[in-house]
């Protein structure tokens, strides 16, 4: 099983690449559309790792890889500027699906 990252941000790439993880390159919703398309129709990756750039393109599609339940497993990474999510996104979130104040 293989762990392939797409990214519009080419440092991030690299980055990846360096930690011996392959990837492409794919800036325009159409390109990124196309290569998650292609990463789905080979079973031997079992991870994508996606950054946030690529992401907030095609939300509908990250939205039905991640409730799928099937290869790959989408991840969602952050870019090499930092993450676009709000400081608190993850304590809105526990907010959000049990509906109590931390």
């Amino acid at each position: 099983m293989r762990i392939y990252a797409l990214s519009d941000d080419r440092d991030t790439l690299t980055g990846l690449r360096l930690a011996g993880i392959e990837g492409s390159y794919a800036a325009e919703r159409r390109e990124i559309a196309a290569c998650v398309e292609r990463i789905k129709a080979e079973s031997d990756i079992a991870v994508l790792l996606i950054n946030e750039g690529c992401a907030s393109k095609i939300p509908e599609t990250v939205t039905q890889l991640k409730l799928s339940g099937t290869n790959p497993l989408l991840v969602v990474i952050p870019g090499s500027t930092g993450s676009n999510r709000e400081p608190d996104s993850i304590t809105r979130l526990i907010r959000e699906a049990i509906g109590i104040k931390i």
